[in-house]
C-alpha cells in the first residue's frame, strides 16, 4: 500500500501564492549542537564573553543553522511531504539580522514562478523565501528553486 501523500504537487502551486510554516523557538542548545555538528566553533556563536564585545551582545545562531531549521519547518508544514524531489538552486542568500536564543522564527515563501521540466512527471517551482522573527523582521532571505512531482494521472 502506498503511503498517503500530503505534500503539494507542482500543479498545486500558483504564482503569487504565499506559504507560511509553523513557528519554532531557537535555543542555545540548537546553537551549540550546530557548532558541534558543523565544527564551526567561531566565538560569535559559542563564547558569551567574546559575544559581549560584539554588536550582538550575546552568541548568535549560525546562518546555515537557521536555513536548516527553516527547511525542517517547511517539511513540518506538509508542503514537501512525498512530493519534493530536489533542491536545485539557492540564489541571493542574504543575512539581514541576527538570531539569538529565544527568538521564534517561521518562513514565508512566495511562489515566484513555475515551469514544466523536460520530464513529464516533474516540474520546477521558484520561491522567494523570507525567514521571519517574532517581531516581524526578516532575518534571512533568498530565492530557491525546487523540483516537485507532478500529479499522477488518475487511473
Amino acid at each position: 500500500m502506498q503511503p498517503k501523500i500530503r505534500g503539494m504537487y507542482w500543479e498545486d502551486f500558483e504564482v503569487g501564492q504565499t506559504l507560511v510554516t509553523p513557528k519554532r523557538t531557537i535555543t542555545s542548545t540548537d546553537i551549540v549542537n550546530f557548532a558541534c555538528l558543523s565544527g564551526d566553533f567561531n566565538e560569535v556563536h559559542t563564547n558569551f564573553e567574546y559575544a559581549k564585545t560584539t554588536p550582538f551582545g550575546e552568541p548568535v545562531a549560525h546562518g546555515p543553522l537557521i536555513y536548516a531549521i527553516m527547511g525542517g519547518l517547511q517539511y513540518a508544514s506538509g508542503v514537501n511531504d512525498g512530493t519534493l524531489l530536489a533542491l536545485l538552486q539557492v540564489d541571493q542568500w542574504r543575512m539581514l539580522g541576527p538570531v539569538k536564543h529565544g527568538d521564534t522564527l517561521h518562513m514565508e515563501a512566495v511562489v515566484l514562478e513555475k515551469k514544466e521540466s523536460s520530464k513529464p512527471d516533474r516540474g520546477v517551482v521558484k520561491f522567494k523565501r523570507r525567514f521571519m522573527k517574532q517581531d516581524g523582521t526578516a532575518v534571512q532571505e533568498m530565492e530557491t528553486t525546487l523540483l516537485y512531482r507532478r500529479r499522477p494521472a488518475a487511473g
